[in-house]
């Protein structure tokens, strides 16, 4: 993923922290996740990040990852169409129902 590119939007302010040690960022970033840098110069850096839980986080591994990213370049060069259930029905190999419960 590309850095963003600075732009004319990019801009800075002044923000004064609160005697219970709070800044106000504005309402854009309400809700929002993000990481807190503090730097040995006294710096402090802000940046939104996203999430992933450890149980999704597979999906950012390969192979998944170019799976599910050419799934979706498919759906949305794709044009939806109606699904013919009985030909799937047709094509779906028959296996042995699985047991059920312990065998003893």
């Amino acid at each position: 993923m590309k850095p963003p590119v600075a732009t004319v939007a990019d801009r800075v302010e002044i923000k004064v922290v609160g005697k219970s040690g709070q800044i106000s960022l504005g309402k854009s970033y309400a809700g929002k996740t993000l990481r807190l840098e503090r730097r040995g110069d006294g710096t402090v850096v802000l940046t939104a990040v996203a999430m992933v839980p450890e149980s999704q986080h597979w999906t950012l591994e390969e192979p998944h990852r170019s799976r599910i990213e050419r799934g979706l370049r498919w759906a949305a060069e794709t044009d939806p169409r109606e699904t013919d259930v009985q030909s799937l029905l047709k094509r779906r190999p028959t296996r042995a129902p699985a047991a059920r419960g312990r065998r003893r």
